[in-house]
């Protein structure tokens, strides 16, 4: 017989036709042709088709067949050494639910650790073969109670319980309990071996002899094929499972027919087993016979049932698919269009133009979500969910990248623009840009721009984003509490919307553009979770190309996306984010760069958003630096700003209110101009806020004949200087950080960092009370805790260093001290105040002053070591705004002071001092 049969039963067929647990039925091969057809080719037996003949055989198994194996590498049995036949001993595997024929495949589940592994071995030892033998039922149990306890049978016990005749099966894959079997050839136990694992003698059973050209048994042979097709055609169970997963197994035989019919079929495992021990191939046709005909009453029997449940389809169901009927052909004659329909199709041509780009999970779930919006009802909740859903998956950018420019020459030249100085910050973007230029992209580094406020932060990244050519958002995260911003809600919720990430890709239409994400250093923390601990999938280079938003629920790739944070305290960023960024320090402005600064960049801007021209207005350099020095210390140049445009308003104010007025004076008299123009004036002003006089005049005109309506150039310029300052911006808010032009006994100046940048600190000392034994220290000015504990250590390190040079002294022993840091509505902190503090006991117990123009900072121990500190470059400006010449540095931090640029150390005398000792000799040295 030489027809080809192409069929695969698997869990689904059997559990649905007899109600058994997982753990089917298999066949290998091919899947190239219908099985109905196929199955049509079975009445073609032993040679009239002779275009089949040289198949692979099914199995191993050739009991009983005349013709020789044909040797095809589309063989369903797997070639082993030795071969199976060899096999006289084998490990006994229990079936429960169904025998195993020749050639089909069976999932089974070994629960016996023991057992397990001496499968494992087996494999091992090439050798992958074992029994495998249905069990009996015992009289008074259930299938469920010997599913339970078929684990617990060991040995002799196990060996009463399993049928004489099983199958010889090969072991083609173990993946933890599970084992694979695949049939080869009928077996019979002889006797047992081992108990443990239960291991038996068999023989191999052969077919017993038959006559091929016997026409009772084509006849029963033909009417099996017959019964098969009948049912294929007649059960759609059968037809969808068996033709879905139909698969190649070689050549057919009698015994190989007998065999697939009761192995597909959804009979009784004991009648199964019957035909599994007919030696007799006549008889074993007969017996699968009767098992295919009984699926065709089954078959019969679903049909009829089907039937009768069709014809109770209630009249509005047959009203919903007649109303969609009608609307399908509206649809074709044009008459109308539905919602639906014209939804999809938007959604469709939005994503026609990256549909080749957009990746293939994504397009998936998009023709899901489509399909499922064409069955559901406009006005039900779901709709709009889903209508949603697509609007934001078909609005994203996917695939879609904006062409970034390397160019290192064109970024310079744009942070030239953008931004004065700053050299340092420049230079390591600019390296940045070039590793891109490399490697062809810009990936994979996190820039974190750390600094005061107002120092140009956020502006640098928008210089970052024009110079690369990406597109540039920003969204700040200070005070996010809520996850959902970040990694969006579900769609469950009502109002659910996608994470900032996702409204950032639709809003600006690529997907690489520059992230600005401003003051991550001020991340909240609240009921709906960590956002510190969500952005790390955000910013991890490792994790971010598949970045999974709640709401979109499918991965989303930003490892092209550029992000650039910014922050004012480096410290308060948590760790794990932190170890993400590279940190670039914007310490601040000089005041030398603040002009250059207000000249080149704010004047400008302001003047033109005033609509002021360049020939009305001077601001002279006397009067930006008093604007700046008294007006505008703080690191950044926000402030200096906002000042600018005070001063820009008051003048165009002044403008206009003169331009109205010599509007009236042309239609009277010169004197009467003048008087008009004082008295209005005065009434828009108080006399001592005006402007002075002397910085706005008339221009007397050239002729007799004067336009009617006077322009802003018949006016002369308004000069602002140091004298009429104040009139604009009221009066100075800042005086000289210098309180003391020398500083008295017990007065030291120190150097502070803050958030807004560097200031000096004085620290004064006075003592309260002097007698015996009245030593001690009281502090104020609102110090925190670590100062007051400098505090301490600087008061015991005074007096060890006093006894050093007099030993006589005992100033510290009966004097009371005093210590206060001026501006007490201010709270100060930090580990750096120590050897300012000893040195303004020192100066109070020896009774010098220090140096002039000296200021230091720096930590110091009990042994007196001079401990780093940080914010050197604040500090530094700080003293050169105080006019200090001389500074007293840790010689840890002479790498930071070298690092700063040659304006800002020009004009000061540094010292870095490793102990006290030496500090005490600059502070006191004459």
């Amino acid at each position: 017989m030489a027809a080809m049969l192409k069929v695969l039963s698997p869990n689904g067929l059997l559990g649905r036709l007899q109600g058994l647990p997982s753990g089917g039925l298999y066949i290998r091969g091919d899947e190239r042709f219908p099985l109905l057809r196929i199955l049509g080719s079975l009445g073609r037996v032993n040679g009239v088709n002779p275009s089949v003949a040289g198949r692979a055989c099914f199995s191993s198994e050739s009991a009983g067949e005349s013709e020789a194996p044909v040797e095809q590498p589309s063989s369903a049995i797997v070639p082993t050494n030795p071969r199976p036949e060899d096999h006289l001993s084998v490990i006994a595997l229990p079936l429960l639910h169904r025998p195993l024929f020749p050639g089909f495949y069976m999932p089974i589940y070994v629960k016996d650790p023991k057992l397990l592994q001496a499968l494992i071995e087996n494999r091992k030892r090439s050798a992958p073969y074992a029994g495998a033998f249905l069990l009996k039922e015992e009289n008074g149990t259930d299938s469920k109670e010997n599913e339970k306890n078929i684990y617990d049978l060991k040995g002799k016990e196990l060996f009463d319980r399993l049928h004489e005749v099983g199958t010889l099966a090969q072991i083609t894959s173990i993946q933890g309990e599970q084992v694979v079997l695949i049939g080869h050839r009928r077996l019979r136990i002889t006797e047992m071996v081992n108990e443990e694992p239960l291991t038996v003698k068999v023989d191999h059973l052969k077919d017993l002899p038959y006559d091929k050209e016997d026409d009772v048994i084509k006849a029963t042979s033909f009417e099996v094929i017959s019964t098969l097709r009948d049912v294929l055609k007649t059960s759609s169970l059968w037809r969808d499972h068996v033709q879905t997963y139909t698969q190649h197994i070689g050549d057919f035989n009698y015994s190989r027919l007998a065999d697939f019919g009761a192995a597909i079929s959804g009979a009784n495992k004991f009648h199964c087993q019957e035909v599994l021990q007919e030696l007799d191939v006549h008889k074993r046709l007969q017996l699968t016979l009767e098992l295919v005909k009984k699926e065709m009453e089954i078959s019969k029997l679903q049909e009829s049932i089907a039937k009768a449940i069709e014809e109770k389809i209630s009249g509005e169901q047959r009203r919903f698919l007649l109303n969609e009927q009608l609307k399908a052909i509206k649809k074709e004659l044009g008459v109308e269009t539905d919602d639906k329909t014209a939804l999809s199709a938007k959604f469709r041509q939005r994503l026609e133009a990256n549909k080749e780009r957009c990746p293939p999970h994504v397009l998936q779930v998009i023709e899901e979500e489509l399909t499922k919006l064409q069955l559901l009802e406009a006005s039900s909740s779901e709709f709009n969910v889903t209508r949603n859903y697509l609007d934001w998956l078909t609005a994203l950018p996917w695939g879609n990248y904006s062409d970034e420019n390397f160019d290192v020459h064109r970024a310079q030249k744009i942070l030239d623009e953008d931004h004065y100085g700053l050299s340092d910050v420049k230079e390591r973007i600019l390296e940045f840009i070039a590793v891109g230029k490399l490697r062809g992209t810009s990936q994979g580094k996190i820039i974190c721009l750390s600094g005061p406020p107002g120092v140009g932060k956020t502006s640098i990244g928008k210089s970052i984003a024009r110079a690369l050519n990406r597109q540039f958002y920003r969204f700040s995260v200070g005070g996010l509490a809520d996850v959902a911003e970040i990694k969006g809600h579900r769609r469950t919720y009502v109002g659910a919307m996608p994470g900032k990430m996702v409204q950032c890709l639709k809003s600006v239409g690529t997907a690489n553009p520059l992230v600005l994400i401003d003051e991550i250093d001020k991340l909240g923390r609240g009921h709906a979770g960590d956002p510190a601990s969500a952005l790390l999938e955000l910013l991890d280079p490792e994790q971010n190309a598949n970045f999974l938003d709640h709401y979109l629920d499918v991965p989303i790739d930003l490892s092209k996306v550029l992000f650039v944070c910014t922050a004012n305290v480096v410290e308060m960023i948590p760790n794990p984010l932190l170890d993400r960024m590279e940190i670039i320090a914007l310490a601040g402005y000089i005041t030398d760069e603040k002009i250059h600064i207000a000249r080149e960049y704010l004047e400008k801007t302001t003047r033109e958003a005033c609509g002021i021209k360049p020939e009305q207005v001077e601001v002279t350099d006397p009067a930006l630096l008093s604007l700046i020095e008294n007006y505008c210390r703080e690191a950044g140049v926000r402030n200096l700003q906002k000042h600018i445009e005070k001063i820009y308003r008051k003048i165009a104010l002044k403008l206009v209110r003169l331009g109205l007025s010599t509007k009236a004076t042309l239609d009277t008299s010169a004197q009467h101009e003048s008087t008009e123009i004082h008295s209005e004036e005065q009434v828009a002003e108080k006399k001592d806020e005006e402007p002075s006089e002397e910085g706005l005049t008339k221009q007397a005109p050239d002729d007799s004949t004067v336009e009617a309506t006077p322009t802003h150039e018949a006016l002369e310029k308004v000069v602002v200087d140091e004298a009429n300052l104040a009139d604009y911006v009221g009066k100075p808010a800042f005086h000289a950080e210098r309180i003391y032009e020398q500083t008295p006994v017990g007065v030291v100046m120190g150097l502070a960092w803050t958030a807004m940048g560097g200031s000096t600190l004085y620290i004064e000392t006075t003592h309260v009370e002097q007698g015996e034994g009245k030593g001690g220290l009281h502090l104020t000015g609102q110090l925190g805790d670590v100062m007051k504990e400098s505090a301490q250590i600087a008061h015991t390190l005074a007096r060890a260093i006093l006894l050093e040079k007099d030993p006589d002294s005992t100033f510290f022993a009966n004097t009371k001290l005093h210590l206060h840091v001026p501006a007490g509505s201010t709270p100060k902190d930090g580990p750096s105040a120590g050897c300012t503090m000893i040195t303004s006991m020192l100066s109070l117990a020896l009774q010098k002053p220090v140096k002039k123009d000296l200021a230091m900072t720096g930590e110091v121990t009990l042994t007196g070591r001079i401990l780093p500190i940080g914010g050197v470059k604040e500090k530094t400006i700080a003293a050169r705004r105080s006019g200090v010449k001389t500074i007293i540095f840790p010689s840890a931090n002479r790498r930071d002071f070298d690092e700063l640029s040659q304006n800002v150390k020009e004009g000061l005398n540094v010292h870095f001092v490793d102990t006290y000792d030496q500090i005490f000799d600059l502070a006191f040295s004459a």
